[in-house]
């Protein structure tokens, strides 16, 4: 890790905060913050599987609710499963300039956790495979790792197949 990211992990997040405070046990990692990286270029530096590393996607359905999604970096989201597995008809992502107003992130730094308004949550099935996972911890340049589990209990998420 450069010096930066260093001092760069010894940061805390609004994330980071959320998860404290729930007394919830998880480990941050910070990198060099660039918006190009895709998610699987983040997985390399952090030298893990990018089956464990996980994308947060908004949503929003043809009735107007908005759902988050949460995949494999090198997954693509499903839209008909999406849509089944919160019970709706269609759904479709959000404009990139709705994300910031409606969550409180920016894109590539949106986690599931803390958003500014709770918001119906899923996982794909694969992350109980694993007794870690990742997700972005709220800003660009930093993910957490923790427990599916708990990650489920913070944030009220199910799980379900929702990947091609």
């Amino acid at each position: 890790m450069k010096k930066k990211d260093k001092e760069k992990a010894g940061e805390k997040t609004n994330v980071m905060r959320v998860l404290d405070s729930k007394k919830v046990s998880y480990e941050s990692h910070a990198y060099s913050a660039d918006p190009s990286l895709s998610g699987s270029e983040i997985a390399g530096i952090l030298n893990e599987d990018v089956n464990k590393v996980f994308k947060t996607l908004v949503t929003v359905s043809k009735s107007g609710n908005n759902y988050v999604f949460v995949v494999p970096v090198d997954s693509e989201l499903n839209l008909k499963k999406a849509a089944a597995s919160v019970s709706e008809k269609a759904i479709s992502m959000i404009k990139q300039k709705e994300l910031l107003p409606l969550t409180g992130y920016v894109h590539g730094g949106c986690s599931p956790i803390g958003m500014k308004k709770a918001l119906k949550t899923v996982m794909h099935e694969t992350a109980r495979d694993y007794d870690t996972v990742f997700v972005s911890a709220g800003k660009v340049g930093y993910q957490i790792e923790l427990s599916p589990e708990d990650l489920k209990n913070v944030t009220g998420l199910k799980y379900a197949d929702i990947v091609d």
